[in-house]
């Protein structure tokens, strides 16, 4: 029955709103906490360390350790949380999505994550790694190098700028890990179109060759054991990919050459094809690294990179000389 604005709702109404209020406000700070328990235990089980190694690195106790994981902490305060940063290995973003989800506010300015930590030891390595980023740099497709575990250790600014839509997420970050990203990441299905049949279970075969060939890798249990907590993603796992394989082949599982649909930031784009081109070397295949290359085919109107004086190159269609255009 309605009511006059001025006089306002009846008391028992005002009651069951504030209960309602009070109860959306409890069911929120249950998944609040559960997900500052996910955050420590997912960075962890990634990294393949265990709650033993975590409380060596903080220099603290087992079982303290372990009362931390489970949120059982009076509070949490900078040091603790700068120091859990450090002990998980966290990029700057991701310290500051840690400080975000638990303590609902930003890490101190003091903070600067190590951008080399996932950089090889060997010095010769390192400075190919370093001269290899400037020629993906130089190219004006997504391109990032990744391991067997889809660690990413390099992307170029056009892998971020078609990602750049993507919100903080404590594990699944696509320039910290590709595959955590497409099958965890919230907004993974608004950057890649068709997001459950073309991308997450062709990873997924991908993943369950990668783990068969190195069941003992903690990087890959861990991701396994992520995908076995999801219903669905279990279920496309155990049933999916088996089905799709029989029904398509093994070869439909390769990376290289596999042609996709992404959804380009820019709204000129929209929708654009995306063909993966994945290729190695002596020096990447020592290190054990891949890189993949996203090449996207720009709609009409539409070209990739800026060229000197600012301008923008039109590109003619390139072509093989052995083989004749069409008409000839």
């Amino acid at each position: 029955m309605p009511h006059l604005a001025a006089v306002g709702p009846s008391d028992g109404l005002a009651r069951a709103g504030e209960e309602r209020l009070a109860g959306d406000e409890s069911a929120r700070g249950a998944v609040r906490s559960e997900r500052r328990k996910e955050i420590l235990r997912q960075r962890r089980e990634e990294l393949g360390l265990s709650q033993e190694d975590l409380a060596a690195r903080l220099r603290i106790s087992v079982r303290a350790y372990g009362n931390w994981e489970r949120g059982l902490v009076k509070e949490w305060t900078d040091r603790k949380l700068l120091a859990l940063a450090e002990a998980l290995e966290m990029s700057e973003r991701q310290c500051f999505w840690l400080f975000r989800v638990m303590v609902d506010r930003d890490p101190p300015l003091t903070w600067r994550a190590s951008e080399d930590s996932r950089l090889p030891d060997d010095p010769a390595q390192r400075d190919y790694l370093c001269d290899y980023a400037a020629l993906m740099e130089s190219v004006p497709y997504p391109s990032f190098l990744v391991d067997h575990r889809w660690d990413v250790a390099l992307t170029n600014s056009a892998f971020d700028q078609l990602f750049q839509s993507v919100r903080p997420h404590p594990t699944a970050l696509p320039d910290d890990n590709f595959l955590r990203f497409v099958l965890f990441h919230p907004d993974a299905a608004a950057v890649l179109e068709d997001h459950e049949p073309a991308w997450c279970v062709p990873l997924l075969a991908q993943f369950a060759t990668a783990l068969a060939g190195a069941p003992e890798d903690e990087g890959l249990r861990s991701i396994r054991q992520e995908v076995a907590r999801d219903p669905f993603m279990e279920a496309a796992y155990r049933y999916g990919v088996p089905h799709w394989l029989s029904t398509h082949g093994a070869g439909v599982a390769e990376r290289d050459g596999a042609v996709r649909t992404v959804r380009h930031p820019d709204p000129g784009w929209g929708l654009v094809r995306c063909r993966m081109v994945a290729e190695s070397s002596r020096m990447l295949d020592e290190m054990g690294l891949t890189r993949i290359t996203l090449i996207l085919s720009a709609p009409q109107g539409a070209q990739l990179g800026p060229v000197r004086g600012g301008g923008i190159p039109h590109q003619q269609p390139t072509r093989l000389r052995a083989v004749p255009p069409l008409g000839e």
